[in-house]
């Protein structure tokens, strides 16, 4: 059932094709050009990126997402990880720099460089927006997002936006970062672990449904679990994501402490006796004062 349920979502359908076309762009600028891009990133991009969406939004997570709040809080912990996860790995950033020049290029680099992609980027954003996210769970509001229409494509889009924008940052260095700020991002992040987790504990254990919402459809199918059940599901599903997502923002942090480390420790090797002399003499009256 689980692979068999399928149902073509339109808002997803667009966002596959806009995506998926400006990839594509991307890619015949770069052949025209004579510049060659791995084929497996390619793959990767298309199958494993906007692949997870697709089967996200049309599969069973998606068809039912309107009555089950397990699907429902699922498909939302998804989109905001695991699907910009595997996008990332495409390195559509990278792409886009090399496809495009001039004023575009320009515009691109204005664009990363700004202070909310800057925010967003920061290691320490993703886990505590998860758990600001997450949290919405357990309130009404909850509730009325799974039933409105709108508000379900609005999420469809602006969640894996989000995601991106957490990730694409760190995997492809569009930002720059001492080795002091990440340690206090290694260590901000460790907390969040714990932290995340408290969401999805709170469904388990309560025992009334926090959404305010019951039966949604009375023609659901007899393997339904009752409404109290399906919030205790959402809350081992969204703790289960919720821990497992912090794993990949601490690799990514590692691997991201360790280029910086390596830039740093080149800049040093560098400077001439002369230059190097004169830091440690500035770092020395620095400390004495």
């Amino acid at each position: 059932m689980l692979i068999t349920t399928w149902r073509v979502d339109g808002t997803a359908l667009v966002a596959l094709v806009i995506a998926g076309g400006l990839y594509a762009g991307g890619l015949v600028t770069l052949r025209r050009r004579g510049i060659r891009w791995p084929a497996w990133r390619t793959a990767s991009f298309f199958l494993l990126g906007l692949g997870s969406f697709a089967f996200v939004q049309f599969g069973f997570l998606g068809v039912w997402s309107h009555d089950l709040r397990w699907a429902f809080s699922t498909r939302i912990a998804l989109l905001l990880f695991a699907v910009p996860a595997l996008l990332s790995v495409g390195q559509p950033v990278a792409l886009a720099r090399l496809a495009l020049g001039g004023a575009q290029l320009r515009i691109l680099d204005t664009a990363l460089g700004s202070r909310v992609v800057r925010v967003v980027g920061n290691a320490v954003f993703a886990p505590i927006f998860a758990l600001a996210a997450f949290t919405v769970f357990l309130t009404p509001i909850a509730g009325s997002l799974r039933e409105s229409a709108a508000g379900t494509a609005i999420l469809s889009i602006a969640v894996p936006v989000v995601g991106l924008l957490m990730v694409l940052p760190i995997v492809e260095q569009t930002d720059q970062r001492t080795s002091f700020f990440i340690t206090i991002e290694f260590m901000l992040v460790f907390v969040e672990l714990v932290l995340d987790a408290i969401p999805g504990i709170l469904l388990r254990l309560n025992d009334h449904v926090l959404d305010g919402v019951g039966v949604v459809n009375a023609t659901v199918p007899g393997w339904f679990p009752h409404i109290l059940r399906d919030q205790q599901l959402s809350g081992d599903l969204l703790w289960f994501i919720a821990e497992v997502a912090d794993i990949p923002i601490l690799i990514l942090l590692f691997v991201r402490w360790s280029r910086v480390d390596r830039r740093e420790a080149k800049t040093l090797d560098d400077l001439s006796d002369d230059e190097m002399a004169a830091l440690t003499a500035e770092h020395l009256r620095a400390r004495r004062q």
